[in-house]
């Protein structure tokens, strides 16, 4: 069912390096993306796919990871993930970006979760920096970058606290919780 598949599709910051995700993988991951609703239907977006520990090495540099956890810099190095997928917005194709990175994203991630790996969507990210070790076109915004890999950690869901804090954190068995609001809160009845 589609609401288990969302509930469960959960963003994973810490990954086992027993757990390689092949390039056909990658391409049927993209392939969802291919087949997501897009804006006037222009299909702007291109992608980057890695996994191979130099190129690896390289997005993860360019990345920041987890900023409601203070105390924590990131996924060591025996916790990081084995894939990734860039997501690109093609300027000459459309000049606004629009929200396609979204949707093409969370296609992305269902098609993660139901494959049985693991992932984040990754925001934070210095691009200057991925531009240059990638040597990406100036043609090209970089919208998202995708983490990827077998899960090495727990995620739980719960309802926000009635303190309100919207904020994960890690418990002191290292379980990662996520605070989601209640349905009642987010339907407004006017």
């Amino acid at each position: 069912m589609i609401e288990d598949l969302v509930a469960k599709s959960r963003s994973v910051r810490r990954f086992c390096q027993d757990g390689p995700v092949s390039t056909e993988t990658l391409r049927q991951l993209v392939d969802l993306a291919r087949y997501s609703p897009s804006g006037a239907n222009l299909q702007p977006l291109k992608f980057i796919l890695s996994n191979t520990p130099e190129r690896n090495a390289d997005i993860f540099a360019t990345l920041v990871w987890a900023g409601y956890l203070k105390d924590w810099d990131g996924p060591a190095q025996s916790e990081r993930p084995t894939a990734y997928i860039i997501i690109l917005h093609d300027k000459q194709i459309n000049k606004n970006q629009g929200c396609d990175h979204g949707i093409a994203a969370q296609s992305i991630m269902l098609g993660v979760c139901e494959k049985g790996i693991a992932g984040c969507m990754v925001g934070s990210i210095d691009r200057k920096q991925l531009r240059r070790k990638l040597a990406i076109a100036n043609q090209y915004d970089i919208s998202l970058v995708l983490a990827l890999g077998k899960a090495d950690e727990i995620v739980v869901l719960e309802d926000v606290k009635e303190d309100g804090s919207i904020e994960y954190y890690r418990d002191k068995n290292d379980i990662h919780h996520v605070p989601k609001r209640k349905l009642t809160d987010l339907i407004l009845d006017i």
